[in-house]
């Protein structure tokens, strides 16, 4: 056998990048995205022990969230774009019912009323939200023209305005941003007109006043005053984000070590399982390990802002988008909280702050993304 016909016989790299495309078309998923999700499951946990006081009971469960989490995603991905877009009326509708059930039986805690119970089992359906909404305005723009017209503008903002309240009177105001974040980035990238962003951003600037005297919560207003001085009450309002400062600050730059952070384990540090758990993590692997964790995340935002640029149909363009900027939100709404740039509103990091709803809604929202990618792929293939 001569050289040739030994190279001839080699398989070309062409030919493995369709072998691996073919792959993922027949499993409808996205490799790199799993591989980056799942490095960020794995580095959530790691930090997740330190911060619930090294309990493997609560590694155990969290453990067991991510699985139902991933096992939702591969499902969702399976299921063709064009049911997603039939459905999204139904479960925008199916979603605003639950929220109104919170407010009527809701189950509370911490002097919030956010979560449904049935049979032991509790949830907390304002999760739920932030798919349905950014799915329903997705479908109801992508059978129009775009720009959108006005009256279209305005069904997309009641759209977004009717569960925002119900879950600001849950109060969940966090949530309710994101909520809202959602239906807005699906308007924003309709080609919503700059003349209607400007209305809107002067609308908002008037509301300031009203908001404060009669929407915000005296405990909304103590985090908003705390975070012009927090040092005005550094034993009430004051004292998480002084403390998440300290956390953060004492890490320098490599950090003190896994389970050596002082202000976690001895704790100082509230919530440091869930809303405040990048203190931790600054404080035991530093700036590095920031760094390391935020460059994951823009990975992924890249890779999922990639899928929606490649969409094929208005619907999945607007739903991906919208999708990537909200897990954008998230976690620029959480670091800039912890580290005393924004108020205190309640939003966990994604995929690392312990919790179940939100892991399942986040995980579901990536198999929605690798579905529409999966779309993508086999309109392509068979052109």
């Amino acid at each position: 056998m001569s050289n040739q016909d030994f190279l001839r016989r080699l398989p070309s790299a062409s030919q493995g990048l369709r072998r691996r495309d073919r792959i993922q078309q027949r499993l409808h998923l996205d490799f790199v995205l799993i591989l980056l999700l799942t490095i960020v499951t794995i580095y959530g946990l790691i930090v997740l022990y330190s911060a619930n006081g090294q309990s493997v009971t609560g590694i155990q469960r969290q453990g067991i969230y991510f699985i139902v989490a991933y096992v939702a995603m591969f499902a969702v991905a399976q299921v063709p774009v064009h049911v997603l877009r039939r459905i999204a009326p139904w479960a925008y509708a199916g979603g605003a019912v639950l929220l109104v059930l919170v407010l009527w039986i809701g189950v509370g805690a911490k002097g919030a009323q956010r979560w449904l119970s049935f049979g032991g089992f509790r949830f907390q359906p304002s999760e739920f939200m932030k798919l349905a909404v950014p799915i329903a305005i997705a479908a109801y723009f992508g059978q129009r023209l775009l720009p959108p017209r006005l009256k279209h503008v305005c069904v997309a903002l009641v759209l977004t305005a009717v569960p925002a309240v119900l879950i600001a009177r849950q109060p969940d105001l966090g949530t309710a941003l994101l909520v809202t974040s959602a239906g807005l980035m699906v308007l924003f990238f309709s080609g919503l007109p700059w003349r209607y962003v400007g209305v809107a951003f002067g609308t908002l600037l008037v509301s300031i006043w009203p908001m404060w005297q009669f929407v915000l919560h005296d405990y909304q207003k103590r985090r908003i005053l705390t975070l012009l001085d927090p040092e005005s009450d550094r034993l009430g309002a004051g004292w998480n984000i002084i403390q998440s400062k300290t956390a953060i600050g004492s890490g320098g730059t490599s950090g003190k070590g896994w389970l050596e952070g002082t202000q976690s384990q001895l704790d100082f540090l509230p919530e440091g399982h869930t809303d405040f758990i990048i203190a931790v993590l600054a404080e035991e692997f530093g700036l590095l390990g920031v760094l390391f964790l935020l460059t994951l995340y823009g990975l992924i935002i890249a890779r999922c802002m990639a899928i929606a640029l490649k969409s094929q149909d208005s619907f999945s363009r607007l739903l991906a988008a919208s999708l990537t900027v909200t897990f954008f939100v998230y976690v620029f709404v959480n670091v800039g909280m912890v580290s005393g740039l924004l108020p205190v509103v309640g939003v966990p990091l994604p995929l690392v702050s312990q919790g179940g709803t939100a892991v399942v809604t986040l995980m579901t929202g990536f198999g929605i993304l690798m579905a529409i990618a999966t779309e993508r792929r086999r309109v392509t293939r068979h052109i």
